[in-house]
């Protein structure tokens, strides 16, 4: 693969609240040298739903030599609040990308289940909820998601590209049928589970043979044993406060399972590395509002992250570091240094 990638968060908003409270320049300078020289990435996807820390940490990964994925991270907002969010953005993508940096802007990331305006539901869960509920009727549903989605990108392109004159793609859930003759990339998050296994890598072959270069974001699966069986759905596992929607603790007993984590992430990056895929993002570097703890407590068990974020405390191998490697850490590292 040309770009060998790692998602680093900068911090999700939802309803004005960043998922990480922590934002210290120091911190996430340390995190990107290391995502680069110890995981051996050459790009970066960055997402979060604050301009001014994506403009700062694409500005420190830039500088660090990373090829940069500058993408806003819409949750819970309107057409109108997305489209502003894509101008802010994509005028500060620019002025990086002028500078001289290798800067990829990215127009969302599965817009349809993770906004309003798409899909009926509150939330998420619900959206998808009802999407799938009923196989009577589904592919209509799925066809109607395009019908909306169409023209809003057809109009955030529109807005980007007026502002940004680099590469722009759009991270899309794979139900979503979009028009890529308007983008560079196409762009899938695309995760396999157990019952798409048998197809899945016919399905990555079959989008590289479009012909435009293929990027594959948002893969990956949680750290309990089993979770690559439901891997799109392996966050579930967790109880959230239902005012905040903030993640409380697991909602059973389940067996940490870190060498199942790290022997799914080597083998989609093999099939992604053998079926001509440009770039490959693995989904993701740390969730920091998912910590490790005991018991049902333990956040991180559905957490996708390469790392298990402690409370309080430093972790041994990055002094000073809030946070552990997982076995997962090393296997993409190990990957991605390969020749």
């Amino acid at each position: 693969m040309r770009g060998k990638g790692m998602t680093y968060e900068t911090g999700f908003v939802r309803n004005g609240r960043s998922a990480r409270e922590s934002f210290e320049p120091e911190v996430v300078k340390r995190e990107l040298a290391i995502i680069r020289d110890d995981l051996h990435c050459t790009a970066v996807h960055l997402v979060g739903g604050d301009p001014d820390r994506l403009e700062r940490a694409a500005r420190w990964a830039a500088d660090l030599g990373l090829e940069v994925w500058f993408s806003p991270y819409p949750l819970e907002q309107t057409h109108e609040e997305m489209l502003a969010l894509f101008a802010d953005c994509a005028t500060r993508a620019e002025r990086l990308r002028a500078t001289g940096a290798n800067v990829v802007f990215v127009t969302g990331v599965e817009l349809s289940v993770m906004n309003q305006g798409f899909l009926p539901g509150n939330d998420t869960a619900e959206r998808v909820s009802l999407l799938l509920a009923e196989p009577e009727g589904r592919a209509e549903r799925l066809a109607e998601v395009s019908k909306k989605l169409d023209p809003f990108l057809e109009a955030a392109v529109e807005i980007v590209r007026e502002r940004f004159h680099g590469p722009v793609t759009y991270a899309c859930i794979q139900f979503e049928q979009v028009d890529w003759s308007r983008f560079d990339f196409v762009t899938v998050e695309l995760i396999r589970s157990a019952d798409v296994a048998d197809l899945f890598r016919a399905g990555v072959r079959t989008l590289v043979a479009q012909g435009k270069p293929v990027a594959i974001t948002g893969f990956g699966t949680a750290t309990w044993r089993g979770s690559g069986d439901v891997a799109p759905r392996s966050m579930e596992i967790v109880e959230h406060d239902k005012k905040t929607g903030d993640p409380v603790r697991i909602d059973g007993e389940y067996e940490r399972d870190e060498a199942g984590q790290a022997a799914y992430l080597r083998e989609l990056l093999e099939i992604f590395d053998e079926e001509g895929v440009d770039s490959a993002f693995v989904f993701l570097f740390a969730l920091y509002n998912y910590p490790h703890r005991t018991g049902r407590d333990d956040l991180d068990l559905a957490s996708f992250g390469l790392v298990k974020v402690l409370e309080d405390r430093s972790g041994t191998a990055y002094p000073g570091l809030n946070w552990e490697p997982k076995e997962a850490f090393a296997a993409v590292a190990g990957h991605y240094a390969k020749p």
